[in-house]
């Protein structure tokens, strides 16, 4: 029977070079969030009778994401390769904004971490409706998990 979904995210250790106890907690939400609740199908392998659950493991090479999507017994579906050119600025306004806002929490009034927290998911949103684009075509999913994943990308991005 179907069941596409992911049951099962790793990110690429040796891709992330460094990351601070906020950005760990992020990454923790953001898999949990994921394997909890998701929509994922990838095209091609879901044809070719890999209908899920899936294992996915993120990376980033070259400037690019790597997808690797795997059945649950770790045979391979397929890869996907996403050029991030389009992700730069997304990703560099979302840690600029998670920075004001982690700064936020400690100190600021409540009305300001609830604006910053507005732009934060403004960023996030638009990145996940990017990430969406990007995709089409490859993967079916909604828009929670493209917001998840986008998290997961920006980890990915971490460089110290």
């Amino acid at each position: 029977m179907a069941d596409p979904r992911i049951s099962r995210i790793t990110l690429d250790e040796a891709t992330i070079l460094w990351r601070n106890a906020d950005i760990e907690q992020e990454r923790r939400i953001a898999i949990f969030d994921l394997i909890e609740d998701n929509s994922f199908k990838p095209l091609r392998a879901f044809a070719a009778g890999q209908q899920g659950p899936y294992h996915l493991r993120l990376s980033c090479q070259d400037g690019r994401l790597a997808m690797d999507i795997t059945d649950e017994a770790d045979a391979p579906c397929e890869t996907l390769v996403l050029g991030l050119g389009r992700f730069r600025r997304p990703i560099r306004d979302y840690f600029a904004i998670c920075d004001s806002y982690y700064q936020a929490i400690r100190k600021a009034t409540p009305a300001e971490i609830e604006t910053i927290d507005m732009a934060r998911r403004g960023i996030h949103n638009h990145a996940a409706e990017l990430l969406l684009e990007r995709l089409e075509g490859k993967v079916e999913t909604d828009f929670p998990t493209a917001r998840r994943l986008f998290t997961l990308v920006c980890v990915l991005h971490i460089r110290g």
